[in-house]
């Protein structure tokens, strides 16, 4: 993501801030795994969406209209010796010169600084709740500037909830935001595509799991959240993420597995045969999944209500169920009764982006939201037939999800995880090749 992509999104927020306003933003902390040892670094989704910013230890604020500049960063000052450990800094002078930002102060310096900038401002965007150390440190600013009206200071009045403004602008993907949901799609594409061909009896879950990690390592990706790889029973369980079972001829494994790149998520499920071959009532379940899912993105158009695709694909799959006997009842009666709930228990999609259950809101007031161009949402129906269900013996777990991630535009729904098989013929033959 280019310097511009940032800036304009700073402009465009600014816009919305007014001159009378203020935005703050602090930057993820570093967190501990045990003891001295940290997790990796991941910036806060929305700090970097208006930074590009990758440090901890920061504050990004924006001033509409600040003499002295409008987009000010405090951040951490170099220094060699710790740079020596954790590597390099950008340090203030860097924050101007490579991140754009207008003025740049240490973050030591944070404390004598921002107040004097709360003081021209009468209302405050920010996200409480977040980063409740720095809540407290906001909080005791605007309370120092109240204790000093008296003396004629100007105090900020009114706080606007910054996730809620900001959250919207995300919704919205621009062109170079797709592009990096593309890369990220295609390289989860990839990673499912040589799965399917090393998958074989007497291999275990992880083993899997670490060709997905190869294949997104190998094209600068990391994992967007963590796999799920199960096999046999462990088919039903929507989160499993143990990953240590064996992988058993007969059995169907269920991966579900994305990558970030450039900060930006893809979320792709794939349901194969450990053997290379479905059975005939795995065929049979496979392909009522699959036709949901189809018809479920048929949905996913510019001027359909968020519910749409969902409704279409329990169509499909209560009918379905009905059909090979594990419902009982008119159809009509089955969908208002929600029948289909003991064997597809989720909804069909999640808004994807920066975060792989990315932000904004599915309904404006109590309507299901309009799909608009530039929206992406993944679609994945499922049906999971647990051993607890009382069903026919050669139905029991199986369970199949399959997924792909789909972008609204004007001419139809987009998606970015193409190429992949999922056909159950493609599918065998993928895994034979």
């Amino acid at each position: 993501m280019n310097r511009n992509e940032f800036a304009r999104r700073r402009k465009t927020l600014m816009r919305m801030v007014g001159e009378d306003g203020i935005a703050i933003m602090p930057s993820a902390p570093v967190r501990t795994r045990s003891r001295d040892v940290e997790y990796r670094f991941r910036q806060d989704s929305d700090f970097y969406y208006l930074t590009g910013f990758g440090e901890p230890d920061a504050v990004a604020v924006l001033a509409p209209g600040r003499d002295n500049g409008e987009y000010v960063l405090f951040c951490r000052e170099r220094d060699k010796n710790k740079e020596q450990w954790d590597g390099s800094r950008a340090g203030p002078g860097g924050a101007v010169e490579q991140y754009g930002a207008d003025d740049a102060f240490p973050i030591d310096d944070i404390d004598d600084i921002l107040p004097g900038i709360l003081e021209t401002r009468g209302c405050v965007y920010y996200t409480m709740g977040a980063y409740s150390d720095f809540d407290h440190r906001l909080t005791e600013w605007v309370k120092s500037l109240k204790n000093r009206e008296s003396s004629g200071v100007h105090t900020p009045h009114e706080f606007v909830a910054l996730d809620h403004v900001l959250h919207d602008m995300r919704l919205y993907k621009s062109r170079a935001e797709i592009s990096a949901m593309r890369k990220a799609a295609r390289i989860a594409v990839k990673a499912h595509a040589r799965a399917m061909q090393q998958v074989r009896p007497g291999m275990y879950e992880y083993e899997v799991e670490a060709e997905y990690i190869h294949e997104f390592r190998r094209h600068d990706a990391t994992i967007s959240y963590a796999p799920i790889v199960g096999a046999g029973a462990n088919t039903c369980t929507l989160h499993y993420i143990d990953n240590r079972a064996e992988l058993r001829d007969g059995d169907l494994l269920l991966v579900d597995a994305g990558c970030e790149f450039d900060y930006y998520a893809s979320d792709v499920t794939r349901t194969m045969p450990v053997n290379g071959r479905f059975t005939p009532e795995q065929r049979a379940v496979y392909e009522i999944v699959l036709e949901a899912q189809l018809a479920a993105i048929d949905k996913t158009v510019k001027g359909n209500h968020w519910n749409d695709p969902h409704d279409a694909a329990v169509r499909v799959i209560t009918k379905g169920l009905k059909k090979i006997g594990l419902l009982d009842g008119t159809l009509p009666r089955l969908i208002k009764d929600q029948s289909y709930r003991e064997f597809f228990m989720h909804r069909t999609g999640h808004w994807i982006g920066m975060d792989v259950h990315d932000v904004g809101d599915y309904k404006v007031g109590d309507e299901w939201r309009l799909l608009e161009p530039g929206m992406v949402t993944t679609v994945e129906p499922g049906i999971y037939i647990s051993a607890s269900r009382k069903v026919p013996a050669r139905f029991r777990n199986i369970g199949v999800r399959i997924e792909d991630d789909v972008a609204v535009t004007s001419k139809g729904p987009d998606v970015l995880s193409k190429g992949l098989a999922k056909d159950p013929d493609d599918v065998e033959k993928q895994m034979a090749a």
